[in-house]
């Protein structure tokens, strides 16, 4: 693949060397002091992380080169204890947090860095931690914009990011008069109802999916100036939120631009479709995606994009909106407190955040690199890439709040539990209110238990 040959990559996964310091957490024992190599054997590192259901044989792959690399250079044992979704994610940090044991690594989404942040039992990282890492300065400045509610009290060490743009179908969109997706949802809605034609819908969504709704209705939210958690009150009971919710809903139900399959998709599903040229658009995804779209169909005929910053309804930005293209998305690691072997955590955390590895998590995966060095090689060698680097750039955080994981749970439970009634083609405004005097009361009570 060309993007591998820019970044002078091989096609296989190479084993590099660990360049290992001593580190200041504690817990683990080192055979010397001053960056001597540390001493594993008979110890073993576990850490969480999300199963990938896109690449799942590459990410086998890539976890036992990690392991056996990191085996190699200090004798200590890698496991992974995998969960499959964000549920999965908030119910680990929650549990493991309470018993004092679990993993010694989470590999978390950085929207629940704050539930991570807000336990108090995750290591927060020192100026010597840092040091450990091989610097602070050696991460792009936005990937640190969720580790910690200010640059001094920090938690989440960046290890991937995943700005959210759109991909559409430079072929679709050419026969039907267009030449680039609309700057307004609203307008962008006119376009697909364009390309919706022929078994070909203009749209590929996924209502199913584990991640996907929630990032629309904050999307809308943010755009319309709700902020969904205003210090310690929810704000999901707005009008804003509702008005959020029958937006999505009716790309399906009202605007008939998206495939009535696409209410049981998942994000793998709606991937396909496009990949298929069965849709011409799809929001919410990312460089990720590359991998799979370079080997379908239409591997000559796509382009990426900047979402719509204008909300459905308006024409233009409304006073107090915020111009959200994006959540600050991709992965923090973060280190239990409880764990016995904080140096070799940190030391496999330096290894993931090396530039080599950086890099193959590029090749394999399409996560961009948190480091400076590699973003850079990208800048330079991947110009399709500009509107994802934009979209980054023009990022918003999601609230950094205890009781953040709780309330993104919720709100992907209002699209699970309305899933019935999009299969029979309507949400009612009744159940809907309902739906979200429920998440209302779900979020307050966990913004109350911090």
């Amino acid at each position: 693949m060309h993007r591998k040959r820019a970044l002078g990559l091989t096609a296989g996964l190479v084993v590099a060397g660990l360049a290992l310091a001593g580190c200041s957490s504690g817990g683990g024992t080192s055979s010397g002091s001053g960056g001597a190599s540390l001493d594993g054997k008979g110890k073993t590192i576990t850490v969480f992380t999300l199963a990938n259901t896109q690449y799942p044989a590459q990410q086998k792959a890539f976890d036992d080169s990690v392991a056996a690399a990191f085996k190699k250079q200090t004798g200590a044992t890698v496991e992974w204890d995998m969960g499959a979704s964000a549920n999965d994610e908030q119910t680990k940090i929650q549990t493991s947090a309470v018993a004092g044991q679990g993993p010694d690594i989470y590999d978390i989404g950085t929207t629940f860095t704050p539930t991570a942040y807000s336990t108090g039992d995750f290591v927060k990282l020192t100026a010597a931690d840092w040091k450990a890492l091989g610097g602070k300065d050696k991460f792009v400045p936005a990937s640190l914009g969720i580790s910690g509610p200010d640059s001094k009290d920090q938690v989440g060490i960046p290890y991937q990011s995943r700005p959210f743009v759109m991909v559409y179908n430079t072929k679709l969109f050419k026969a039907a008069g267009l030449t680039a997706p609309a700057t307004t949802w609203d307008g962008l809605i006119d376009q697909a109802k364009k390309l919706t034609a022929n078994g070909v819908y203009g749209m590929a969504l996924d209502y199913k999916d584990s991640f996907d709704p929630w990032k629309y209705i904050w999307m809308y939210d943010m755009q319309m100036g709700n902020p969904l958690i205003d210090g310690n009150k929810a704000t999901l009971d707005d009008a804003k939120t509702q008005k959020a919710y029958e937006a999505y809903f009716g790309l399906l139900t009202d605007d008939h631009v998206a495939d009535p399959a696409s209410v049981g998709w998942t994000s793998v599903q709606s991937l396909a479709a496009f990949a298929q040229g069965k849709a011409a658009m799809m929001s919410w995804t990312s460089a990720t995606a590359m991998n799979t779209l370079n080997a379908s169909p239409v591997k000559d005929d796509y382009k990426f994009a900047v979402m719509p910053t204008v909300p459905p309804g308006y024409s233009s930005p409304p006073k107090g909106g915020n111009a959200a293209a994006s959540i600050i998305s991709g992965d923090n690691l973060v280190i239990a407190k409880y764990s016995k072997n904080q140096a070799l955590d940190l030391a496999l955390v330096k290894y993931l955040t090396s530039d080599s590895v950086q890099a193959k998590q590029y090749s394999q995966f399409g996560n961009l690199p948190v480091t400076v060095s590699e973003s850079k090689k990208l800048e330079t060698n991947q110009p399709a890439l500009e509107p994802i680097l934009t979209a980054g750039a023009k990022s918003v955080t999601t609230p950094f709040s205890g009781g953040w994981g709780a309330t993104e749970v919720g709100m992907l439970n209002v699209v699970t539990q309305a899933i019935p009634s999009l299969n029979k083609g309507s949400v009612s405004t009744s159940e809907l209110k309902g739906l979200l005097k429920t998440l209302q009361n779900t979020a307050n009570q966990a913004l109350q238990s911090q």
